[in-house]
């Protein structure tokens, strides 16, 4: 009896740490000593809400939605869509979100300039390295560290700019993406809130293209600036639906601001003025189908600042 007691024993001290093996969160697979993450799998209606920061506002709520999974580039990719046609506008004129739009099924890659760019690399396992582009800029990328569902990774650029990210493995997508460039300056702060399935109604994605900007401060005499653009059809989708613009403006004391853009025709499409102390930050507003080419007037008087950014936009819905 006694050594079939203490055969029993044995038995059980081998089992108690194989049983604690077992239990390893899905889409995880081997030890702590090399855990990795699959590439999950998206259904129409999954969704995730984040709130965005860039130096052009901060704080803005946004739900990203899984739109369809089996249309977007022959069927290997998803479209990712957003519950908000402001937003979808927003990222058009700015380009500020890059996991808008289409988002491959193997490596959940965005596109920049119709190339789909690994900011991720799956299976994700530490000390995996890789490059890609992103924000004008080539990227080396590291995953530094996997936690359970988990991988911290860090991704620099030549310039001193750096991505810092978190792919959370529960949630399927990212629960944070900061992007700094190169003076140290937070470009894009995106932070997970709430994520879920079933998402139901309209859902939007505006592909913009960028058609005019320009910047300017006036602290000396009165002044006028005249500039002409051409505006052209989308290389690939054609017209554009509307012309997004988005505004920053600020006078002084006793100074103020006029602008007026025009078409070929002379037609007045948009027209602002600020007075003496006015201050507009973030103004985003559309001009019906743009023509062929824009005359667009400025005229400063005293201390002054304005900014404006011009993008063409096509607007794709779905219904969920």
């Amino acid at each position: 009896m006694t050594k079939v007691t203490t055969f029993g024993m044995i038995m059980i001290i081998l089992i108690m740490p194989l049983s604690g093996c077992s239990s390893i969160t899905s889409g995880i697979t081997g030890s702590s000593a090399n855990e990795e993450i699959l590439v999950p799998s998206w259904e129409i209606g999954d969704y995730w809400l984040y709130t965005f920061s860039t130096p052009d506002y901060s704080d803005d709520t946004t739900k990203l939605v899984v739109a369809t999974t089996d249309i977007e580039e022959d069927g290997t990719a998803y479209m990712l869509a957003i519950s908000s046609i402001g937003e979808a506008r927003r990222h058009a004129v700015l380009n500020h979100n890059p996991f808008l739009g289409r988002i491959t099924h193997d490596q959940l890659s965005p596109f920049e300039n119709g190339i789909a760019q690994p900011v991720l690399d799956f299976p994700l396992t530490k000390n995996k390295a890789w490059s890609f582009d992103l924000f004008g800029n080539e990227w080396n990328a590291v995953v530094s560290s996997i936690d359970s569902s988990i991988a911290s990774i860090r991704a620099t650029a030549n310039d001193g700019s750096s991505i810092d990210y978190i792919f959370d493995g529960n949630l399927a997508f990212f629960s944070s993406f900061i992007w700094t460039d190169s003076e140290g300056i937070i470009q894009l702060k995106m932070k997970n809130a709430d994520q879920g399935v079933g998402h139901t109604g309209d859902v939007y994605f505006v592909r913009g293209g960028d058609l005019y900007s320009n910047s300017w401060y006036n602290s000396g005499p009165d002044a006028e600036f005249v500039d002409t653009f051409l505006v052209n059809d989308h290389p690939k989708d054609g017209e554009w639906d509307e012309m997004i613009y988005f505004l920053d403006a600020s006078c002084g004391g006793g100074s103020t601001i006029s602008l007026t853009l025009r078409d070929h025709f002379s037609v007045s499409a948009l027209e602002r003025f600020w007075g003496p102390g006015a201050e507009e930050t973030g103004t985003l507003g559309t001009i019906p189908y743009p023509s062929e080419d824009y005359t667009l007037t400025v005229t400063f008087t005293g201390d002054t600042h304005l900014r404006i950014l011009l993008a063409g936009g096509i607007t794709y819905s779905w219904n969920l």
